[in-house]
């Protein structure tokens, strides 16, 4: 199921690997859920044999609870529309929910994007799908690409409705299956090439709108405050001293000497806390490197100003 919002530009890629996955075919429907689109959605999906669903502009979460109670299957599997799935994709999204006692299946990203800030993306999922390969228990599935059973997707309510565009309504799924016992898994196998951001203006406003709804998420569950199996820990100390720094930096503008010294001692911190994606970078693609340090302030500056930002509006609601 592919919720699509003015996608013309990608979904022929999209449904093309899909074709080639036999879908849609005699196991498997597709429906594509176009969400109030200006352009040639719905005609494009129609063309592929599409069964097309109108959700009327109301965000991605609405779209897929949409096609989510229109699916005939047992198993809902959920792509977005800039994704592309490689050969064998669907079998492997398939394959962990042979156990029983699995309820979600998160797939992975890869891209074939030459920009340093779509490569620099591609860095940060692999460190994350580290993690997640290390995780005892994972409780994190994102439906960039994912699939659960459509049974307790249903029993939960499906995603909340109350979360604009794409901002954490899906993480918030998740920690709310998790919570009641639900048990996933993580297929490093189920793989989708997927557009990541291509200027650095469009990957810090997504990082900032991320920000702001995590607050929302953290308050309905506030142990994943503390860490889940996805995110890495270093992430919460970068966002506490790319504000200490920022902060320190302002009053060294204004003349505090002490200000100075702690800016540079913060930034000094902040570099050491970047090294091990640096290193993943030497590995990966070394030519990004220098600047991974950098971007990975940018990232946690954006992230800390949707997280206070999002604060803030909490506190005034709550009064």
């Amino acid at each position: 199921m592919i919720p699509a919002h003015n996608a013309a530009g990608t979904l022929h890629r999209c449904l093309t690997a899909l074709r080639e996955e036999g879908v849609p075919g005699r196991r498997a429907e597709l429906i594509v859920v176009d969400d109030g689109s200006s352009d040639d959605t719905a005609a494009i999906a129609c063309s592929y044999g599409a069964r097309v669903l109108a959700s009327g502009g109301r965000g991605p979460a609405a779209a897929r609870n949409l096609g989510a109670r229109a699916a005939r299957g047992a198993v809902l599997v959920f792509l977005d529309a800039d994704t592309a799935p490689k050969r064998g994709w669907l079998s492997e999204m398939l394959a962990p929910l042979d156990d029983p006692c699995v309820v979600g299946v998160k797939g992975r990203y890869d891209t074939d994007q030459h920009g340093l800030v779509a490569r620099f993306s591609q860095l940060e999922f692999e460190e994350k799908y580290a993690r997640l390969e290390r995780a005892a228990r994972v409780d994190f599935v994102d439906t960039g690409t994912a699939a659960f059973r459509r049974g307790a997707f249903l029993d939960v309510g499906g995603f909340d409705e109350s979360f604009p565009a794409s901002s954490a309504e899906d993480v918030e799924l998740a920690f709310r299956l998790a919570a009641r016992g639900a048990r996933f898994a993580f297929n490093p196998s189920a793989v989708v090439l997927h557009r990541h951001s291509e200027s650095l203006l469009d990957y810090l406003r997504k990082k900032l709108r991320y920000g702001y709804f995590r607050v929302r998420v953290y308050q309905r569950h506030p142990d994943k405050a503390l860490g889940d199996s996805y995110t890495p820990r270093t992430m919460a100390v970068q966002i506490g001293l790319a504000g200490f720094v920022g902060l320190a930096a302002a009053g060294a503008l204004v003349g505090w000497r002490a200000a100075r010294y702690a800016a540079a001692g913060g930034a000094v911190a902040f570099g050491a806390t970047t090294l091990p994606l640096v290193r993943r970078a030497l590995e990966r693609d070394p030519a990004s490197a220098a600047l991974v340090p950098l971007l990975v302030f940018a990232r946690a500056f954006a992230q800390g100003l949707g997280i206070a930002a999002g604060g803030v509006v909490t506190l005034l609601r709550g009064r």
